[in-house]
């Protein structure tokens, strides 16, 4: 590295170590969607139950989200690279067994496995991108890359899905993460320094098992209300009592010294706001994704990899946003101003999704587009201000609690706005299928009734119950279904561009007096924080030196 007036520039090693570390960002978001077309596969081989199938799914996000802040806080005391290349060595090991899986149980096993291993590699390479780059011009672009491929490899997962299925056996599509992760474990200790907090103090045992208490609850009712369409009895309670079990982990975290989130990464005034402010950024993109991928399916009657190739369209623009957010930050624009801006632009994103009919493929597309490169803008720049304002030798709890109010944020406008646009397509279907006269021609009575209520719980239902009838009837009210769908999915995103216009407002009163996230020259703190900020910062420059 080569002194800046704000810190040490990386060179080609620290870029190039960069580079290896984005391989498990991929393979780690490219999990969340890479199962989306094994599934009928899945279900021919292993003859999973319902349950089991739920599980299959929903394990290694559980998995993820309960892990994140344990493992954040174990990589700032024993060492990032050490607990990167554990999570590597897991995530491949339980991708074959994935791949080979012999029953249902058994892949529920690997995909639990799977999401330990993702918890461990997901805030380590996020932490180690802060030690790497201590430029906050070059932190602020390999961040701005970081979560634009972040963004990317969910999409990319599901395409990935779709042509492995197309020409091989289900299991190959874990068994695309075993070349990356052999590849993680031979460059990681040539290339990535060792990075840990040299003062850690007793490791606080009792905040695991609470953490996760308090996180799986949560995230496991918001789940619940997503799948269910609406709040029940179980999905409340469960909620509840992860609040109640939070509210016990936070008194604890704020009364121990050796807490193992410690009160003061919250000191700098910027950090609090940008975990709300990415949670809501989650919220938006995780909220749309809901409703395109079943238009582009179900309401546009796309096969699933066409489909999955169309929704790679709007990429293009989020692989340009978060790098062009960042470069007007440098240029000097302002920050808050900036990611404002962003919110706005997810807002307008989805005034054009509201605007879509039942074929409007292009005004989706479109839409999504401007959505997506509005959202990666932000969380750019918010991870940026959190990972910059706090000490590198707690980077990595703070890359955990980043991420875990990722998970919180993307089950929240799941459920939230997947809830909004099933009312409406419940509605909307009932006014036309039944409990009244018929609706623009359509003889309800030729419909069975059991086709009927299969009909108003969802539009795959819908779908499925027409390819079963034949002739008018069939047709007819797969129209009706996919207009209802369409109209839900415009009420919903009017919501959610609401509550993006109120998160622009949020972030120009909560970042208005943040300043710079770096060290100064000379290692003195930025004048952007308040006085615990500063004795944060002053810290950067006494870490323990990296080791190979």
């Amino acid at each position: 590295m080569t002194p800046t007036s704000t810190g040490l520039r990386a060179g080609r090693r620290e870029w190039t170590a960069f580079v290896v570390l984005m391989l498990p960002l991929l393979l780690v978001s490219m999990d969340v969607s890479v199962l989306y077309f094994a599934v009928p596969a899945i279900s021919r081989e292993l003859h999973p139950s319902s349950t089991q199938q739920l599980w299959i799914f929903d394990i290694y996000a559980f998995a993820l989200a309960g892990l994140l802040i344990t493992m954040g806080a174990l990589g700032d005391r024993f060492g990032r690279r050490k607990l990167l290349l554990f999570g590597a060595a897991a995530f491949g090991a339980a991708s074959i067994a994935a791949a080979y899986a012999q029953s249902a149980d058994m892949l529920i096993a690997a995909r639990a496995v799977l999401g330990i291993g993702g918890a461990t590699l997901m805030p380590s390479t996020m932490a180690l991108v802060r030690n790497l780059f201590l430029d906050e011009k070059q932190r602020a672009k390999a961040i701005a890359i970081w979560s634009s491929a972040m963004a990317g490899g969910i999409a990319l997962g599901s395409v990935m899905s779709g042509v492995m299925i197309e020409h091989f056996w289900w299991g190959s599509v874990f068994l695309i993460n075993v070349p990356a992760m052999v590849l993680l474990l031979a460059l990681v200790p040539l290339l990535v320094p060792e990075f840990k907090n040299p003062a850690p103090g007793p490791f606080d045992l009792p905040s695991v098992p609470l953490s996760m208490a308090a996180v799986l609850p949560v995230i496991y009712g918001l789940k619940k209300t997503a799948a269910d369409n609406g709040l029940g009895l179980i999905p409340v309670l469960s909620i509840v009592a992860g609040l109640a079990i939070g509210a016990v982990f936070v008194r604890r975290q704020l009364t121990r010294r050796d807490a193992m989130i410690s009160p003061q990464l919250f000191h700098h005034r910027g950090f609090g706001p940008s975990i709300a402010l990415n949670a809501l950024a989650t919220f938006a993109m995780m909220g749309s994704a809901y409703f395109t991928t079943q238009y582009l399916q179900s309401v546009l009657g796309k096969g699933a990899l066409e489909a999955a190739l169309w929704s790679l369209a709007p990429s293009v623009c989020v692989g340009i946003a978060g790098p062009a957010a960042a470069a007007a930050v440098q240029r000097g624009a302002d920050r808050a101003s900036v990611i404002g801006a962003g919110f706005v632009t997810g807002a307008i994103g989805y005034g054009i999704l509201a605007l879509a009919g039942p074929d409007s493929l292009w005004t989706v597309l479109i839409g999504a587009a401007v959505l997506a490169s509005g959202i990666v803008a932000v969380m750019s720049l918010v991870t940026d201000m959190a990972i910059g304002t706090v000490p590198p030798e707690r980077a990595g709890s703070a890359a955990a609690l980043l991420e875990t109010g990722q998970e919180f944020g993307g089950a929240m406008g799941m459920a939230v706005l997947g809830s909004v646009g099933t009312a409406v397509y419940r509605s909307d279907v009932k006014d036309s299928l039944g409990g009244g006269p018929p609706t623009d021609g359509l003889p309800t009575d030729a419909l069975p009734t059991d086709a009927l209520d299969q009909v108003r719980e969802t539009l795959g239902a819908a779908v499925a119950v027409a390819g079963r009838l034949k002739g008018q009837a069939g047709d007819q009210m797969l129209d009706a279904a996919r207009e209802a769908f369409t109209h839900g999915m415009r009420i919903a995103c009017g919501a959610g561009a609401l509550v993006l216009v109120a998160a622009a407002v949020l972030a120009l009163v909560t970042l208005r007096r943040v300043g710079p996230t770096g060290p100064t020259a000379g290692g003195t703190p930025s004048t952007g924080g308040d006085a615990a900020a500063a004795d944060g910062e002053e810290t950067a420059g006494r870490e323990v030196a990296p080791s190979h």
